[in-house]
């Protein structure tokens, strides 16, 4: 099947794999594959599939079901990692890697199942090809590029500060009448703050509070508060904000850890 639509621009020297997974968690060391997807490209722009649902050996938490759908019952009866993976690794063997966001969740992830397989995925040699990583350098993401987009005209006045002042507020009211956001500045910080303001911790799959950063990323902050007290610690040194402090001396006294809601 000749896929000139989606591959028309690519010239490609060997095959490249495009691949996604579904998973129990956003932890790359600790959660587990229930779906991959390959598409591999070859040179002369055919395409195969490879599409694999599998039993991740745990419980598939509900918040994951929530994004892809996949519950305990649809892969209680299909093999293990361990089972697909020797085929999986000649399907990918020889190939260009691509994908969105595959550099900082898939591949990690996928590389720490095939080492529990008893198999060493390697990138070196290979060229990988994240989209989001080519998203991110190619699209800006300033003031300039907002004010075009949202309001359709020039950016005037850069980098004095009462200019850009009224143009972060001209963005803000126009980004709550394009996305149909609620108009107080409450209920809009409940839209784009997970947790805390700086991102250092985020929700985990259970809706407990985990690390955005760092050796524990992905670990709950509780648990760490049991396991590494000296390392919270170390944190309460740091330049942090306020919020992400509260969080953190909120679990090293042991008291719930949670946000402080915002006061409306």
């Amino acid at each position: 099947m000749i896929v000139t639509p989606e591959s028309n621009n690519l010239v490609l020297t060997r095959p490249l794999c495009v691949i996604d997974l579904e998973t129990t968690g956003t932890d790359v060391r600790n959660d587990r594959i229930v779906e991959i997807a390959v598409l591999i490209l070859r040179q002369d722009h055919s395409l195969r599939s490879y599409v694999r649902r599998i039993n991740p050996g745990r419980p598939i938490p509900p918040a994951a079901t929530d994004v892809h759908g996949i519950r305990d019952i649809d892969v209680a009866d299909l093999p293990p990692f361990a089972i697909i993976a020797p085929k999986l690794f000649a399907f990918l063997a020889g190939c260009d890697l691509a994908g969105f966001g595959i550099t900082g969740f898939d591949l990690p992830l996928l590389v720490e199942e095939f080492a529990r397989a008893g198999l060493t995925f390697l990138l070196e040699g290979r060229a990988v090809l994240d989209a989001l990583t080519l998203y991110r350098c190619r699209e800006p993401r300033d003031l300039t590029a907002a004010v075009k987009f949202y309001l359709g005209e020039e950016r005037t006045g850069a980098h004095t500060a009462i200019a850009d002042a009224r143009n972060a507020l001209a963005v803000l009211n126009a980004q709550i009448h394009r996305y149909g956001l609620p108009g107080t500045p409450a209920e809009v910080h409940k839209t784009v703050v997970d947790v805390d303001v700086g991102g250092a911790f985020r929700r985990g799959p259970d809706g407990d509070v985990v690390f955005g950063f760092g050796k524990y990323r992905g670990r709950s902050l509780a648990r760490i508060a049991v396991e590494d007290r000296a390392y919270l610690h170390w944190i309460l040194r740091q330049p942090f904000l306020d919020d992400a402090r509260s969080l953190v001396q909120a679990a090293l006294t042991y008291r719930t850890v949670e946000p402080r809601p915002v006061s409306p």
